[in-house]
C-alpha cells in the first residue's frame, strides 16, 4: 500500500513538472508593469507635434525604395499617438488632464487644411476620457495627417516649416503649459530653412542647408573643431526652455558629405543646449518599426 501511494505520488509530481515546462511563457510588455505602478501618480502630459512640409517629403524629388519619407512621417506620428493612448488608459481617469496637438508654421491659407488641423487639437479630462474617446485618437490622426501629407504631395505645394521663427514666436505659448510634461515633436529633415527667416549675425544664422554646409568647409574629420573655433551655429531663438523636453525625427542629411549627420546633430545639440533644453534626442529618418520603442521611450519612461 505504501509503494502505491509513493508511486502515485511521484507520479502526480512528474506530471506537475511537465505542464509547467508546457506552460506558454507570456510575452513581456516592458510598459505594463511600470505603467501600472505609477498610475497613480503619472503627470499630466502635454505633446505638441510640428512638421516641416517642405519639399522633403516629395517622393518624386526624394525617392526611397525601403519606405517613401512622408510614409516614415506617418509611422512616428502613429507610435506618438499610441505612446499618448497608452498614457491615458494607464492613468485614473479623476487625474486625466492631458493635451496633444499638431502645428504647421507658417500656418496654412487653405481655411480646409487648417479646419482639419483643428481637430487634431485635443485634450482631455476626468468628463471626456472615455475608452472610446482614448480609442479614436489613433483613427483621427492616422485619417487626416494622412489627408494632410497625400494632398500637399498631389498638389506640389509645400509650404515649408519656419522651425526658427516657431521657436522665436510661439514656442512657449504653444508648447509649454504649467502642472505638464511638455514635449514638442519635430518631424523634419534637419535642415531649417523658410524663404521668410534668412537671418545671419556673423557665423551664426537661422537656418541650415546643404550649401551652408559646404560654404563653412564642414565637409572633413575637423568639422567639430572648425565649428567651435568660428562659433558656426544657429542664432538663439529665445532662452528658458528648460520645461521644454524635445524630440527630433527624420534627420536625412545629404548623403554626399559623410560628415553631415554629425554637423546637423551638432547644429540642434548645440542649439537647443543654448535655448536651456534638457532632455532631447535627435533621431534619423530609420524605418517606424525601427523607431517605435525609442518613441514609446522617450514618452513613457519619463511619464
Amino acid at each position: 500500500m505504501k509503494k502505491q501511494v509513493g508511486y502515485l505520488i511521484l507520479l502526480l509530481t512528474l506530471l506537475s513538472c511537465k505542464n509547467e515546462k508546457q506552460q506558454p511563457k507570456q510575452p513581456e510588455n516592458r510598459f505594463t508593469d511600470k505603467l501600472q505602478k505609477l498610475s497613480v501618480n503619472r503627470p499630466n502630459l502635454n505633446i505638441s507635434l510640428l512638421l516641416d512640409l517642405s519639399d522633403r517629403i516629395d517622393p518624386d524629388k526624394y525617392p526611397n525604395p525601403s519606405m517613401e519619407y512622408y510614409e516614415r512621417d506617418l509611422g512616428y506620428i502613429n507610435s506618438i499617438v499610441e505612446s499618448f493612448e497608452i498614457h491615458l488608459r494607464n492613468k485614473r481617469t479623476i487625474t486625466i488632464n492631458d493635451h496633444i496637438q499638431m502645428y504647421l508654421d507658417p500656418e496654412p491659407s487653405d481655411k480646409n487644411l487648417n479646419q482639419k488641423m483643428e481637430r487634431l487639437n485635443l485634450s482631455f479630462n476626468k468628463d471626456n476620457a472615455s475608452k472610446r474617446n482614448i480609442i479614436g485618437i489613433s483613427q483621427t490622426y492616422d485619417s487626416i495627417v494622412r489627408l494632410i501629407y497625400e494632398s500637399a504631395i498631389k498638389e506640389k505645394e509645400y509650404i515649408g516649416s519656419d522651425i526658427w521663427r516657431f521657436f522665436k514666436t510661439k514656442v512657449k505659448d504653444f508648447c509649454i503649459e504649467d502642472n505638464h510634461r511638455n514635449i514638442l515633436i519635430i518631424l523634419t529633415d534637419g535642415y531649417v530653412f523658410h524663404e521668410n527667416t534668412k537671418i545671419k549675425e556673423a557665423n551664426q544664422t537661422s537656418y541650415l542647408i546643404p550649401q551652408t554646409i559646404r560654404d563653412y568647409s564642414l565637409n572633413n574629420s575637423n568639422w567639430k573643431a572648425r565649428m567651435e573655433q568660428n562659433k558656426f551655429g544657429f542664432i538663439n531663438a529665445t532662452d528658458g526652455l528648460e520645461k521644454l523636453e524635445i524630440l527630433v525625427l527624420g534627420i536625412h542629411p545629404d548623403s554626399r558629405n559623410p560628415y553631415e549627420e554629425d554637423v546637423i546633430n551638432y547644429y540642434w545639440s548645440n542649439w537647443l543646449q543654448r535655448m536651456g533644453v534638457k532632455n532631447f534626442e535627435i533621431k534619423t529618418a530609420h524605418l517606424p518599426a525601427a523607431m517605435d520603442q525609442i518613441i514609446k521611450d522617450f514618452i513613457l519612461n519619463n511619464s
